[in-house]
């Protein structure tokens, strides 16, 4: 019997959506058990939230207070020992789960898949590779315990409606000291997480500069977007490295998804390719990013994403 263990991904109050994305993946597999742990100082109302998630079994939650500032070298042992009883572990294949799961899969000793976007049966599951050009079909080692991370680009949010079951689990591991938390240091923002927004604006290399991204900044807020960059943008100093869309940024899968002067890069293709509508703004009419664009506009962008704002 397949017994599915999800890590939560919270900010200390909310849960992350990619959670919800996570158990989907974990209905694929098996819908005997799926249990949520949530890792945290005081995380009660964390696990109120993922109780709510329908799928869901049970919700195990861990209080520490080594665990106010999630650090990948202090939940992983933690994880190790509360998935003992467990045929899969799971985590959402997002900054947070790309940093943790591959520490949970050395202690336990086994190897990790990355990025399931589908799964075939309990131990057979696909995922891309070569920048998402390419789909391979992959089988996890028989008897072993299999540690993974959900492309939650692939998985649409469960609802909510479930009632799991609460309990607190008791974790007794000596923790690591040769890590430890200094402080966070990281642009604030109102606007969306960039992974869970429905609507996403981004920026690339056209934009010229910095202060020119205020203009996708205007058009997002009018959204309610999220704003994100390509690697071009980012690599030019126009904004931050945290707003990076594509293979070697974040993987995301908005409704809508708006990239105004973006050439479309592969690897700024491998990053929106499920997206539900692509708009491009773009002067030039041979830009790759058009050959995956639902709509396509060539033109001035700094002339369009006013004209573009003021009609909404």
């Amino acid at each position: 019997m397949a017994k599915i263990l999800i890590i939560a991904e919270h900010d200390g109050q909310t849960l992350n959506a990619a959670t919800a994305r996570a158990v989907n993946c974990a209905l694929d597999i098996s819908k005997e058990q799926i249990d949520v742990l949530v890792l945290s100082n005081a995380g009660e109302s964390l696990a109120e939230q993922a109780a709510k998630l329908s799928g869901v079994t049970n919700v195990l939650v861990a209080n520490n207070p080594a665990n106010e500032n999630p650090l990948a070298a202090i939940l992983a042992p933690q994880i190790v020992d509360a998935a003992q009883d467990y045929s899969h572990v799971l985590a959402p294949s997002t900054t947070f789960g790309k940093d943790l799961m591959p520490r949970v899969a050395a202690l336990l000793g086994v190897p990790q898949i990355s990025d399931i976007m589908r799964v075939e049966s309990e131990m057979v599951f696909q995922k891309p590779v070569y920048a998402g050009n390419a789909v391979v079909t992959v089988e996890f080692p028989a008897g072993l315990t299999v540690v993974a991370t959900v492309r939650t680009a692939s998985y649409k949010m469960v609802e909510e409606g479930g009632s799991a079951a609460i309990s607190s689990k008791t974790i007794d591991v000596e923790l690591p000291t040769h890590t430890q938390f200094i402080g966070v240091e990281g642009g604030k923002s109102d606007r969306p997480d960039l992974q869970s927004a429905t609507r996403v604006v981004s920026g690339g290399r056209g934009l010229g500069n910095g202060e020119n991204f205020d203009i996708i900044y205007s058009l997002a807020d009018k959204l309610g977007s999220g704003v994100g960059a390509s690697r071009a943008a980012v690599d030019a100093g126009f904004v931050a490295n945290d707003m990076q869309v594509g293979q070697t940024g974040k993987i995301i899968a908005p409704d809508l998804y708006i990239a105004v002067g973006i050439s479309g890069a592969i690897q700024h293709l491998a990053g929106i390719k499920d997206a539900g509508t692509i708009v491009a703004i773009n002067k030039d009419a041979d830009a790759p990013i058009f050959e995956v664009a639902d709509i396509g506009i060539v033109g001035d962008l700094f002339k369009l994403v006013p004209e573009l704002e003021a009609a909404l």
